[in-house]
């Protein structure tokens, strides 16, 4: 269809507008070819002629259908133009208070001026793994497709944000590298992703500034190469700058700030660490005060410095660096406040005093001197000599202002560089994404050389858009097989040509800076010369100092005055000079000359796209223009190299007030950055594109029957498109879309339109006949019976006289009296009857409800004698418990002592041993001494003797004699002290042998006490349990008697029964089955009389092995066979039991006095060594004695040695004598040791004797010990043993209970065969039926009463539920039972939760065998074994569920059989034997729930893993009610390269089935329910957390209609928790938000009773929710209205006082807590027997 045609009648246009823009405006009437006048009708309701050309009509665009206003994607509009643009972007911007929209490729973000909840961490995984256009534009969607398009093709990728000042440029390059930093975390110590982050805030600080248009505007561009790994993890970063405006470092204009750097140092002034630098208040610095305001409101620079230091130390950035830059730019704010006087003509000066001047000169550590000259001085270099000339004060506040500008851009260069190094971790770099956060164009009202520098950026940058935008359409036409026509776009390279080429205008103007008189207006006049022919340059009529271009945005017109200068950006060599003979090395190593290395230094290798533009001149390289030419070459050469993704940042209002929409100035960014070129490249070709679904979704309404029964769809759209539009080329099929021209969308909707108002018409149509219809039948149905009353009463007053009135009164009255006679007489037989169906019917009741009463008052007569006896018995079974605890922890005691005592007695030995030896010793050296005393003495005598004759020769031989005696005494000293020293040991020795000897002698007395006590004990315990024995045995006996009673009694009703069964045969021929269920009955009798014989005979045969082993031992086999009993004649009699008693009870008094005899002669043996201790005690006192007179002894041969000494006497033949005396000596020693050998043979005697008393005593206590325990054996089988007698007694009980119930059945059925014995034949065949149910009665009742008959001795041997292994076994165990067991196999055929019992069987046979490290080693095993098969398979949901439900099981077997009584209230007697005995398992039970909740938590993983890709699809995407459809015009993003073409379909029958298997296995497992429920909750909420945030993030689902599909997806939920009987799991309240969106998308959303039962009804839902909900709900179709602002104002103001979670997502991973109730277990473990599938033979059933 031809555009023309499409102006009608009640179409819309779009006419410009000085204020908006662009303004709506209605068609009065057809435009027809050749009218000269469209009339229009204005919003205002103004009607206005629009002229027209007729030769060329050029007639104003015409305006999108509603349905396609306010769409995620610009060139989904049927009409790509600008004020289609304009007007959606303020339609999401304002209404639906969206800042993120697409145009094709491109993201266009308007600023909000407020900070929104759209970029927390659950929006970043919302988005992450998400294909682009499947949810809302944000830039976290376009960073998932730059990553996911780097991960998929291996392709490096860019990110380029542009924008003016303001727009936001900064803020989404940073979320967009926050969102890197989040999907990839690389999990490394380094955390480089931190770094990436935290480099943003430095580079702001010293990057960006305060203007008018932004408070924190990026004064230089910026482009982040972001590194990655193979596994595309974060490894890395680099960044490149472009353009610092370093013009701000020393001018700002009014309402602007320097950089934000020097206010934060200004801030901290008053800091500690910053006093050295000198600083002052920022309004005291003429570079920070020169725009007037030093603050931003709502910024605090202090905290802003806290911020700025921390993120240096976390690049790595020590305190030494940062200080160095500190006092760097402390020295610049400083050099900026030096004052420059005029001193003379064209002289100036600084005054040395200055004291700017000195901390600055102290900062930078340079010549104060030198600086003073050189600020005011210049060389110039001449041909014969350097002349120093004085510069005016301008010129030298210029270069002082040079010098400032050149260290902070060294300092900026070398804060980068620093960055850029921490950044860079080792490792190879495998792909990278670049994010360029770039200057837009910009145009002011003075544009000088940083604005002619931005917009040629931007003109290159727009260039490289055009390019992969033409590239973008091509590829698309390709793909789809559609004929490719060229497109005719805009191209810029005449602009890029008339700037960089060779004579263009930086050419130029490098040329002009070599001249050192070249100004402005020379270089202008050279441009004007050169360039005046080209179209795109143009001089401006009212300025002689300016030149414009044309840009591809807009022409600029730029002012020539400091081109020149800025371009040189020179600094006197002078200053450069003293700078780098600074002795601050930070600032030294600025100015240093050094090799230009621009390429190498650059990390990637890129081949471009187009040569960059060389320098004509090697001089020139160092201007400004080269530099920032080749840079951007280098720039372009690296986005050529890359697959770009844009971003447009949009400024909505200069007044920065939140959500304030100004056309004009957005109209002007939107022509600027490119977005309408985008919608032209688009609007050339076929911009409109629909899949076939969407297409025949959409307009199946258009379709005739024909074409709909058509069952390929494709072939379907064709048919109906050639049918509609007759021109094939406003068309074109593609392989899986449709490409449309302009416009014939809208067309398409209109027939829509026209179509669904031509179907509601006739509907309205028919039902308002129907209606009117109905009207008019009830009116004439109402005017008929009217009419008939009307004409009766007529005919009435015609016909009747005053007789007939009178006989019809009279008939009337007979019928009134006969009538109520006849109903009185009905009355009477009704009550009486009612009367006596009243009387029987009360007798009947309150009959039955005695008999009632009866059996309650015998019931509970039999329930408390029951209960007493329950209670007796428990009592008792505790009572042991109790008494076999003390008797184990006695015996424990008994043990731990009698060890000590053998310690105590063996170190005593070795006591003993050490004081014989030293005893030995001692008196050995006494006898020495006594006989070399005795020999002295007779020396003495013939010495006296001598002493005359010697005294002559004496002389003579003292002094050859004389050393000798000096030898003798050295010896006599040694032996001395050697002597006392022995002594004061042996006296030591002694008193230590004495105190432990003492010890003993108490440790012996005690042991002695703590023996009577236990054995008095036992005693009385035996006598105890005796007596209780005995007890027991009465009661046995009269339960005998009774029971003998009872079948008596069982007797006389056998007798009955037979005489009635006599009668019976009279009438009945056949009933000999009876007899022989009688018989059946007195077999069981006598069964039942042999089994207590047997039983007895057992009882008798225990009894007497119990007497052979507790006085086998003791007394001779004569005494032993006394005591036996060997009359086996009366065996079934209860008088044996208790004779049997009585022998045990003399074989414990034998007993007890053995134990007496034994007792005695220990005390004796006791008193024998008692008086040995004392024997001993004596004799060392007289040792003690020896050795104090051989002490005397030696003190009195000392006086006379000496005194012998004194008088030198000795006799000549001293030789002689001190030979015989050495002689005595050998003598001496030789009986020592014979004395020793005799000592140590008695000790040794001494100490056998001591060991064999020792071993005596051992082999006593073991005696006892082992008595002990048989005892303890004995009355745990007497007990066990009376136990089966009562089991036996109720067996017995139980079966007189069936006997009498048959025999009352007999007899109720007898009765009945009496009573109905009227009729013969049917009395026959009533007898037979009877006789026959009779029949099959008493065979249930025999099979069950030998069913449940106590087993006779020929049954088989009974199990205890335990399976036995050996410790070598155990690997074999865990391999066979949990490693190699897989749930697919055997195990699905077994019982649920078969490996838990094994393993808890196994278990209970360590717990049996009372070893605890074999208990220890399984429990371990176990546990490390589960953890490992979870681990190895943590995604296998069937093994997961499998052991899920095994560990439960075992967790419960633990509990259940634990002993405790919380957990033992619903075990079986037979359970509660079964339970553990020796050991506690909590701390395992604790271990196990650990590991059960581990694996429930992976289990939810798993199950949420396999639901997720199946949710939105089949709870948002899928349209289960047929016929609504909800489909929408999607736009070019659905073509992004990240989506697969042959994906998956899922639907709601998806998530069901999920759920089904899901159920079905853990049910196949035995896992418990309520265990299911809670996974089942788990999993509901998964599906409505997630269907509801995707919700959130996508407006094209916020629709009536999809709001009705969802209600109708949660009601299939529902219907399946009642089909799988789920409703007490709680899972319908978890998808209670998502029901409440539902219902806000249905409901009428106008009123204030709307916005209030809003309020109300949506409980769950929070205000952000809310409130995104009803901004994002998109009409489908023109019937529905959009929600209006005011409204959503209303519900925001009620919704004010409600409190809850400000956030917009909810949280998916979410856990709700896991509980574990206890579950007690019916399966009996002895019943259980192990498949030979499991290859479990090793292990055997006790």
């Amino acid at each position: 269809m031809a555009l023309l045609e499409l102006y009608t009648k009640y179409n819309r246009v779009w006419i410009p507008d000085a204020k908006h823009v662009w303004k709506s405006a209605e068609i009065v009437r057809d435009f027809n070819s050749g009218d000269n006048v469209l009339e229009l009708l204005l919003e205002d309701c103004t009607v206005q002629h629009y002229a027209v050309d007729p030769a060329k009509p050029q007639l104003p665009p015409l305006r999108n259908p509603d349905i396609l206003v306010g769409e995620n994607d610009l060139t989904a509009l049927s009409y790509l133009h600008e004020p289609a643009v304009l007007h959606n972007l303020k339609v999401r911007f304002v209404e639906s208070k969206i800042i993120y929209t697409y145009c094709g490729i491109i993201l266009v973000a308007v600023n909000p001026y407020k900070s929104l909840p759209i970029y927390g961490d659950a929006i970043i995984h919302a988005y992450s793994g998400q294909n682009m256009g499947d949810i809302d534009p944000h830039i976290f969607a376009v960073a998932e497709e730059a990553y996911k398009q780097m991960a998929r093709n291996h392709k490096n990728q860019s990110i380029i944000v542009s924008g003016e000042s303001g727009a936001g440029k900064t803020v989404s390059a940073r979320y967009a590298m926050r969102y890197f930093a989040v999907v990839s975390k690389s999990g490394s110590k380094t955390r480089v992703e931190d770094k990436v982050l935290a480099s943003n805030p430095v580079t702001e600080a010293i990057g960006n500034a305060k203007t008018t248009r932004n408070d924190n505007s990026s004064r230089f561009g910026k482009y982040t190469e972001i590194s990655f790994d193979k596994r595309y993890q974060i490894i890395g970063a680099n960044m490149r700058t472009y353009l610092l405006e370093k013009s701000r470092v020393v001018f700002q204009a009014e309402n602007e700030r320097n950089y934000h750097i020097f206010y934060q140092l200004c801030a901290c002034a008053h800091l500690p660490e910053f006093e050295d630098l000198r600083l002052l208040s920022a309004d005291k610095f003429q570079y920070t005060s020169m725009g007037g305001d030093i603050s931003i409101e709502g910024v605090d620079d202090m905290k802003d410095m806290e911020e700025t230091q921390r993120t240096f130390s976390m690049l790595g950035l020590k305190e030494g660096f940062q200080s160095d830059v500190f006092k760097v730019l402390a020295a610049i704010l400083h050099l900026g406040n030096i004052e420059i006087k005029c001193s003379g003509n064209e002289k100036s000066s600084v005054s040395p005093s200055d004291p700017h001047l000195s901390v600055c000169c102290e900062l930078l550590v340079v010549s104060r001197e030198g600086l003073v000259h050189w600020l005011c001085h210049r060389r110039i270099v001449l041909m014969a000599e350097t002349v120093v000339k004085p510069m005016p004060k301008e010129r030298a506040v210029n270069a002082r202002d040079a010098l400032a500008k050149h260290i902070y851009a060294h300092l900026f260069d070398c804060i980068i560089h620093k960055i850029n190094t921490a950044l860079q971790v080792p490792g190879k770099q495998h792909a990278f994404t670049g994010v360029l956060d770039i200057y837009g164009f910009e145009t002011f009202d003075i544009n000088s050389f940083e604005q002619f520098c931005i917009n040629y950026a931007n003109e290159k940058l727009q260039q490289q858009f055009n390019l992969h935008v033409f590239k973008l359409e091509q590829e698309e036409y390709m793909k789809e097989d559609i004929p490719w026509t060229l497109i005719d776009f805009y191209d810029n390279q005449p602009v890029i040509d008339l700037i960089e080429a060779k004579m263009g205008i930086l050419d130029l103007l490098n040329e002009e800076c070599l001249f050192p008189q070249g100004t402005d207006q020379s270089w202008l006049q050279k441009l004007h010369n050169y360039l005046d022919s080209s179209p795109l340059f143009e001089r401006p009529r009212f300025s002689n100092e300016a030149f414009v271009i044309q840009h591809f945005a807009d022409k600029v017109e730029y002012q020539c005055g400091g081109f020149l200068e800025k371009n040189r950006d020179t600094l006197y060599e002078e200053l450069v000079d003293i700078m780098r003979d600074s002795e601050f090395p930070f600032v030294a190593k600025f100015f240093r000359e050094e090799e230009q290395s621009a390429v190498s230094s650059k990390s990637i290798k890129v081949r471009p796209a187009r040569p960059g533009v060389k320098p004509t001149n090697k001089q020139l390289r160092t201007s400004v223009g080269d530099k920032f030419s080749s840079s951007l070459s280098l720039l372009m050469e690296t986005l050529n190299a890359t697959i770009p993704h844009y971003v447009r940042c949009i400024k909505p209002n200069d007044e920065k007030i939140p959500f304030e929409y100004d056309s004009r100035r957005v109209v002007q960014q939107l022509r600027a950055c490119g977005v309408l070129e985008t919608i032209h490249i688009s609007a050339q070709s076929y911009p409109s594109r629909w899949t076939y679904i969407e297409f025949y979704s959409r307009y199946s309404i258009l379709m005739t029957h024909q074409e709909s029964d058509v069952g390929d769809k494709k072939q379907t759209c064709k048919n109906v498109l050639q049918r509609l539009i007759q021109d094939p080329n406003q068309y074109k099929f593609g392989r899986t879309k449709i490409f449309f021209r302009a416009g014939q969308v809208a067309y398409l909707e209109k027939l829509r339109l026209d179509r669904l108002r031509k179907a509601s018409i006739t509907i309205q149509k028919f039902f308002r006949g129907w209606i009117q219809r109905r009207k008019y039948l009830r009116m004439r149905e109402a005017a008929i019976i009217l009419q008939q009353y009307i004409r009766g009463k007529k005919t009435i007053r015609k016909m009747v006289t005053a007789e007939t009135l009178k006989k019809g009164w009279a008939a009337v009255v007979i019928q009134r009296y006969w009538r109520g006679y006849r109903t009185r007489q009905i009355y009477h037989l009704v009550r009486l009857a009612s009367i006596t169906i009243q009387a029987f019917t009360r007798g009947w009741m309150a009959r039955k409800r005695y008999k009632k009463m009866l059996e309650e008052h015998k019931a509970l007569v039999l329930q408390k004698y029951a209960r007493a006896w329950l209670v007796r018995r428990r009592f008792q079974t505790m009572r042991r418990l109790v008494l076999n605890v003390q008797l184990s922890y006695r015996v424990q005691q008994l043990r731990k002592k009698n060890e000590e005592q053998n310690k105590e007695n063996r170190g005593l030995m070795e006591r003993l041993t050490l004081l014989a030896n030293t005893h030995s010793q001692t008196v050995d050296r006494l006898q020495g001494m006594e006989a070399q005393l005795e020999k002295l003495n007779t020396q003495k005598a013939s010495l006296e003797a001598r002493e005359k004759k010697v005294k002559e020769d004496v002389v003579l031989t003292t002094t050859q004699f004389q050393k000798q005696i000096n030898e003798l005494v050295l010896e006599k000293k040694n032996l001395e002290e050697n002597f006392e020293v022995l002594i004061k040991e042996a006296k030591e020795k002694f008193h230590l042998m004495k105190s432990s000897l003492l010890d003993e002698k108490e440790n012996e007395a005690r042991l002695r006490k703590i023996a009577e006590n236990n054995i008095e004990i036992l005693k009385q315990d035996q006598e105890k349990e005796v007596e209780t024995l005995k007890e027991e045995l009465k009661k046995l006996k009269e339960e005998r008697v009774t029971l003998q009673r009872k079948i008596e009694e069982e007797g006389q009703l056998n007798s009955d029964l037979q005489e009635q069964i006599v009668q019976l045969t009279k009438h009945v021929k056949t009933i000999p089955e009876l007899r022989k269920e009688l018989n059946t009955l007195y077999n069981q009798k006598n069964n039942v009389d042999r089994m207590m014989k047997d039983q007895s005979e057992q009882a008798r045969a225990k009894m007497n092995e119990i007497t052979r082993q507790l006085l086998g031992g003791v007394v001779e086999e004569e005494v032993l066979l006394g005591f036996i009993s060997n009359d086996h004649g009366k065996i079934n009699e209860v008088e044996d039991l208790e004779r049997a008693f009585e022998c045990m009870q003399k074989a414990t008094r034998v007993l007890e006095n053995h134990q007496r005899e034994q007792k005695e002669s220990y005390k004796s043996q006791l008193e024998g060594l008692h008086l040995k201790v004392e024997h001993l005690q004596n004799e060392n006192s007289k040792l003690q004695t020896l050795f104090q007179e051989k002490s005397d002894m030696n003190e009195n041969i000392r006086q006379e040695v000496s005194r012998l000494n004194s008088e030198n006497s000795f006799i000549p033949e001293l030789k002689r004598q001190i030979s015989e005396l050495q002689r005595q000596k050998k003598e001496l020693e030789v009986n020592v040791e014979e004395k020793n050998r005799e000592l140590a043979e008695k000790r040794e005697e001494i100490t056998n004797v001591h060991q064999i008393k020792i071993e005596e005593e051992t082999s006593l206590r073991r005696h006892f010990e082992d008595k002990t325990e048989e005892l303890e054996e004995v009355k745990c089988e007497l007990q066990g043993r009376v136990e089966d007698l009562e089991e036996e007694k109720e067996h017995l009980k139980k079966q007189q209970l069936m006997d009498s119930e048959a025999r009352s059945k007999l007899r109720e059925d007898i009765s009945q065969l009496t009573a109905e014995n009227m009729d013969y034949e049917e009395q026959l065949d009533h007898k037979d039926r009877l006789i026959r149910k009779l029949q099959n009665e008493i065979k249930s009742l025999t099979s069950s009463q030998r069913a449940k008959q106590t087993p006779t001795p020929s049954i088989p041997k009974e199990y205890l539920g335990m399976l036995e292994y050996k410790r070598d076994d155990e690997n074999r165990l865990i391999q066979n039972i949990i490693l190699d067991l897989k749930p697919k196999g055997v195990v699905v055929n077994m019982i649920p939760g078969l490996p838990a019992y094994v393993l808890f069987m196994c278990v209970r046979y360590a717990d049996y065998l009372n070893d605890e490290a074999k208990l220890k080693s399984l429990m371990n095993a176990i546990i490390s074994s589960v953890k490992k098969v979870i681990m190895n398979f943590h995604k296998d949901f069937e093994l997961l569920s499998f052991w899920l439900s095994n560990m439960y099981q075992l967790l419960n077997c633990l509990k259940q059989y634990s002993g405790e009584e919380e957990f033992m209230k619903h075990n079986t007697p037979r359970q509660k034997k079964n339970c553990l005995q020796n050991f506690d398992l909590s701390e395992h039970r604790q271990i196990i729930s650990d590991l059960s909740i581990h694996i429930y938590h992976q289990l939810i993983s798993v199950m949420e893993k396999n639901i997720n890709p199946a949710i939105v699809p089949g709870m948002l995407e899928y349209e289960s009610l047929q016929g609504i459809s909800s489909m929408k015009p999607t736009g070019f993003r659905k073509r992004s390269n990240s989506i697969y073409e042959d994906s998956e379909t899922f639907t709601i029958s998806s998530i069901i089935q999920q759920l089904t298997y899901f159920h079905s296995t853990m049910n196949q497992h035995g896992m418990s329910q309520s265990l299911i429920n809670q996974a089942i909750k788990q999993m509901f909420f998964q599906v409505g957390a997630t269907t509801i945030n995707n919700l959130m993030l996508r407006k094209d689902m916020c629709s009536c209609r999809k709001g009705m599909q969802i209600r109708c997806n949660i009601s299939y939920l529902e219907e399946w928790l009642k089909e799988k009987e789920l409703q007490r799991s709680n899972a319908m309240d978890t998808l209670r938000p998502l029901s409440q969106a539902a219902w806000l998308l249905q409901v009428n959303k106008s009123t204030d009773e709307d916005a209030k039962e809003i309020n109300e009804k949506c409980t769950e839902l929070s205000p952000v929710q809310i409130v995104k909900i009803l901004n994002s709900y998109t009409p489908i179709d023109d019937f529905e209205k959009r929600v209006s602002s005011s409204f959503v104002r209303k519900v925001q103001s009620l919704l004010q006082d409600r409190e809850g979670s400000t956030q917009l997502m909810l949280d998916t991973d979410y856990r709700f807590q896991v509980m574990f109730p206890f579950s007690a277990s019916s399966q009996a473990l002895e019943l259980l027997q192990v498949p030979n599938s499991l290859h479990l033979g090793f292990l055997n059933r006790i």
